[in-house]
């Protein structure tokens, strides 16, 4: 059986070359969650994970999403899309989970880590990870709890990212600054008022010295997720001593992604002010 895994997982390694694979197949875990790859011609510089952002109950699968991969490939970079496991738009409506359970957290970030693997093993070079909103949440929850090993099947392979790229991120789960929603999204209804639990996942509060490397965006004039919180996660990670770029912007809102339509004048540098950064930090491999 171990054999037969084995091959298997290198079947999805080289279908991650040139096409969408779902990331669970062959193993016990019931999930759709899938892994798109948008290759640069030549090798690749770094690879990165994208998550997007919707509140961990559904995904922006274009702006978040897409446009994001053919931005990285277009400056020498693979990115690899994950559609994660979230709440799903019937059970935001219908709160379902209280009694059924559902997608819920640790899924989410089993997904993160599932994906990583599979990069990594068939990627000989820096693996970081980028996320939007919700996904900003996943990512960095990523970079902090990688001593966890979600999947169960990890199998020795380093589940720390090189390097993480919140961008408007979720960070916290408490109730000055929290996205009510995404904090619904990710604990499930029935458990947003386990408070050992929205501890547990608030960001701020679990930055540690060996964080990856964090390039962190927010906009003053977000209507969605309170840009306290990044601030609450640079101020944690300068704490830490960990190498990181915050970038500030008046205006921007949220959810512009990597879509020009939606960009402001401040908010249309931020890629390439991402593209600097990670050749400063030679793209986070140490």
């Amino acid at each position: 059986m171990r054999r037969f895994l084995t091959l298997l997982l290198l079947v999805l390694c080289t279908a991650l070359q040139a096409q969408t694979v779902k990331i669970w197949e062959g193993t016990s875990v019931r999930a759709g969650s899938t892994l798109t790859a948008y290759l640069p011609e030549g090798e690749p510089k770094a690879a990165v994970v994208v998550c997007p952002g919707g509140s961990y109950f559904w995904l922006d699968k274009e702006g978040e999403g897409d446009r994001v991969g053919d931005w990285l490939a277009g400056n020498g970079i693979a990115a690899y899309v994950l559609l994660y496991r979230t709440g799903g738009w019937f059970n935001f409506t219908f709160h379902t989970r209280a009694l059924f359970g559902g997608n819920r957290h640790p899924d989410m970030i089993a997904d993160l880590q599932r994906a990583i693997t599979l990069v990594r093993r068939q990627f000989d070079g820096p693996v970081g990870a980028m996320g939007f909103s919700a996904g900003g949440h996943l990512v960095m929850s990523a970079a902090e709890f990688f001593g966890t090993d979600f999947t169960k099947r990890a199998a020795g392979t380093p589940l720390r990212p090189d390097f993480v790229a919140p961008v408007y991120p979720v960070v916290s789960m408490r109730d000055s600054c929290t996205h009510a929603r995404s904090r619904r999204g990710l604990l499930g209804d029935g458990r947003t008022g386990d408070q050992a639990l929205r501890d547990s996942l608030s960001l701020e509060c679990h930055v540690r010295p060996d964080t990856p490397p964090v390039f962190l965006l927010r906009c003053d004039d977000d209507p969605v997720v309170d840009p306290h919180n990044a601030d609450l996660l640079d101020a944690a990670l300068t704490e830490k001593g960990v190498p990181h770029r915050t970038i500030r912007y008046r205006t921007g809102g949220h959810g512009f992604g990597a879509d020009p339509e939606k960009f402001t004048e401040e908010t249309a540098r931020w890629q390439a002010e991402f593209l600097d950064w990670i050749q400063e930090i030679n793209y986070g491999r140490h």
